[in-house]
């Protein structure tokens, strides 16, 4: 039991549990069981008041709208703090990330649309390979233990959190379509209502998630995507507990942040049990048949190239750029070889460019190019970047062995 615990505890544990979670789908599909994979996603199950009122959806659509929600919320939750007091609390503190995190959008975007730009259906894929998947990258920094300087760690969390703020901006702008204006407006009122209890200094979690189930019955009824839900209630949690009249904490819970309690216990459920379903039910692709020439075709060939050269491209020359015109710093200690390392880590999109992956296409032969295309391209960065660190910071590992 105590070496579970201790695994657990681990920062590489979630980054290991989501690849076995897709080794798995990847073997299942490609084996006698693979009907039976597919079965079970397209299960349907209902919640109904009455026969007019509920949702009626399959397997796959209650992990990839219902789950993930919880995921965008917990990541909510994470920006929130880290905007209101965190590294992101200023523009000093947020410029570095902030240009590091526009090089790593914008680069890999351009890279799928020029590949793809003679292929309409495909242009609806362009997002795909700007995301990063925070566990994946933080899994694998951690694997070369306390040798990575702290300032190098914190500017990848940073990174790869305003990265998700600009992929979920992307979810709501171009991936919206057949607004429903009744049901938006009755999502609107929740929004409200979570903002009133707010202000209103309410500090228990419960009011606010019954509110936010109504606002996500609401988005997923309005057209917008449902997991955007999630973030918008994320803003509402309070960042402070109660206060007594002279300002000090209030003894006991109540005095303790509700965001920061949220976050600490949606953790566990986000990391081994949330992202790993969600690897599971979206990593299932049939290997059989596909060559190295199959990975020229426009959309995983844009994938690819966007996530592990675009990202890489586009992170280190943004923050090259912004240090030379002075419009962020270098971090101290941190050594630019360091910084492309860091860089490369950045195309393990994984499950941020998957979950895009299931919004912008619905042709399967589509969508299992897109997993062929993330999975090659996050394997290559997570491998090449380690490499680079180990190479980079091995100086240092063996000067504190000598000390």
């Amino acid at each position: 039991m105590k070496t579970i615990k201790k695994f657990f505890q681990q920062e590489t544990s979630s980054g290991i549990i989501l690849l076995l979670a897709a080794a798995l789908a990847l073997m299942i599909y490609n084996s006698p069981l693979a009907a039976a994979y597919d079965m079970l996603l397209h299960v349907h199950l209902s919640i109904m008041i009455g026969d007019k009122y509920g949702l009626d959806k399959s397997l796959l659509h209650w992990i990839n709208d219902g789950l993930m929600v919880i995921f965008f919320f917990y990541i909510g939750l994470e920006i929130k703090r880290e905007v209101m007091g965190g590294e992101l609390s200023s523009i000093r503190k947020a410029s570095l990330p902030i240009i590091a995190a526009l090089g790593g959008v914008i680069v890999p975007a351009l890279i799928y649309v020029y590949i793809n730009m003679e292929n309409e259906v495909a242009l609806h894929g362009w997002a795909v390979p700007v995301a990063t998947d925070i566990a994946f990258a933080i899994g694998i920094l951690a694997l070369l233990g306390n040798v990575v300087p702290r300032q190098l760690k914190v500017l990848l969390l940073s990174l790869a959190i305003i990265d998700d703020l600009a992929a979920i901006i992307i979810i709501a702008v171009f991936y919206t379509e057949n607004l429903s204006l009744n049901a938006l407006g009755f999502s609107t009122v929740a929004f409200v209502l979570a903002i009133v209890l707010n202000r209103m200094g309410v500090k228990k979690v419960t009011p606010y998630v019954l509110v936010g189930v109504v606002m996500w019955i609401a988005v997923l009824k309005s057209g917008v995507h449902a997991t955007l839900a999630g973030v918008f209630l994320a803003t509402c949690i309070p960042l402070h507990g109660k206060k007594t009249q002279d300002g000090h904490d209030v003894p006991g819970p109540e005095g303790k942040s509700p965001l920061k309690r949220l976050e600490h216990a949606l953790h566990p459920w986000v990391s081994f049990m949330i992202m790993p379903i969600f690897a599971f039910a979206n990593a299932g692709v049939e290997l059989a048949g596909i060559s190295f020439s199959n990975l020229g075709d426009t959309v995983p060939l844009g994938i690819i190239l966007g996530l592990f050269i675009g990202k890489q491209i586009g992170v280190f020359s943004f923050i090259w750029v912004g240090n030379k015109l002075r419009l962020c710093q270098k971090p101290e200690g941190v050594s630019w070889a360091q910084i492309y390392g860091l860089a490369i880590l950045t195309g393990i999109g994984f499950t941020m460019s998957l979950f895009i992956g299931t919004l912008a296409f619905t042709d399967p032969l589509l969508t299992a190019e897109v997993r062929i295309g993330v999975l090659v391209a996050s394997s290559l960065s997570a491998i090449i970047g380690y490499i680079v660190l180990y190479m980079t910071t091995r100086g240092r590992a063996k000067k504190q062995i000598e000390e």
